[in-house]
């Protein structure tokens, strides 16, 4: 697969270089998220189990790596102009930290229905917070008319191939931590495809036979619903414990075309699935995740049959859960 954007090339291959070039520059500002071994997990699977946790991220959240890696392309007078961009919550976290690190003013749409927990971090960065409507694939569209009526930078929380580079990072340093004994499988929460295509094209490169797994949730399956048919296709969504993989995607996002390349399998897991992986987690390792995270949890237990004997490794994506939504998730039937 080969594709371009602005004129630069959206292949697997080009992603991977990004991401291992700019590596060292995310450590600069960013924290480097250990793959650790979750015994609970673990047992529960059959096998090993080493998760990224990108939960214990300086934001909360892996947003902040390709949120990052875009403003650090940007001039200060860009910067100091403003950005704009569009989020669930942890991409426009991501956008404010990076700004409050470097310089500049930004302004992120989020829907009606973003966590207040999320939206309270991004005003706290020093980001105006707008909020209109409730699906975030509409706040795309919105965001990136108002950046262009008021000639300000638009940063896409997954349709550019620097944000794409910069979740990719993770990849890189999950490569470094597994040593020489590799990666049978990994599963990754899917909501636009920046995560996954960036840590597939970096690992694909390194480890050919690897298995990439798409985690989303039943309800709100907007990416694999596409990879399927081929083209961006709206889905009739429902509300999911995992917001931060919710909304539509947007037409011509370049990670449809990576996700075709680069995912091996869907797995889609229903709202019961996403809360019992959040309670294993929070159960057996006392730490928090967010429903996005639990997704992935959820979909490599789903398929933990196929898996035993193999070395897998689950991204955790991020930890931002308000404590009404926790409480609700933990306390549901």
């Amino acid at each position: 697969m080969t594709e371009t954007v602005d004129g630069v090339p959206a292949s697997p291959a080009a992603v991977a270089a990004q991401s291992e070039l700019i590596a060292p520059r995310m450590r600069e500002h960013l924290t480097l998220t250990p793959l650790a071994t979750f015994h609970g997990v673990a047992d529960e699977l059959g096998t090993e189990a080493l998760v990224k946790c990108e939960h214990l991220q300086r934001t909360g959240s892996f947003k902040a790596r390709g949120a990052l890696a875009k403003v650090l392309t940007l001039t200060a007078e860009q910067r100091d102009r403003g950005v704009v961009t569009a989020s669930s919550g942890n991409h426009g976290l991501g956008v404010a930290l990076a700004l409050s690190v470097l310089g500049g003013r930004g302004i992120v749409f989020v829907p009606d229905t973003a966590s207040p927990v999320k939206v309270a971090a991004i005003r706290r960065f020093g980001a105006e917070v707008r909020g209109h409507g409730s699906d975030s694939g509409a706040m795309e569209t919105l965001a990136r008319e108002y950046a262009g009526e008021h000639d300000l930078v638009y940063v896409s929380p997954y349709n550019d191939l620097d944000v794409i580079a910069g979740q990719g990072t993770i990849g890189v340093e999950m490569l470094e931590q597994a040593g020489g004994c590799g990666l049978d499988a990994v599963f990754v929460s899917v909501g636009g495809g920046g995560l996954i295509s960036g840590v597939a094209s970096v690992l694909k490169r390194r480890l050919p036979g690897v298995r990439v797994f798409g985690a989303s949730p039943s309800a709100d399956a907007a990416m694999a619903a596409s990879v399927a048919a081929g083209r961006v296709v709206p889905v009739d969504a429902r509300p999911t414990l995992s917001d931060g993989t919710a909304g539509s995607v947007e037409d011509g996002a370049v990670t449809l075309g990576l996700c075709r390349a680069l995912v091996d399998d869907w797995v889609l897991v229903d709202e019961a699935a996403i809360r019992a992986a959040l309670r294993l987690v929070i159960d057996t390792e006392h730490q928090l995740i967010e429903g996005a995270a639990a997704v992935a949890v959820a979909a490599a237990l789903a398929r933990r049959e196929e898996l035993r004997g193999q070395r897998v490794a689950i991204v955790s994506c991020g930890a931002n859960i308000a404590a009404s939504t926790l409480a609700a998730a933990l306390t549901a039937a």
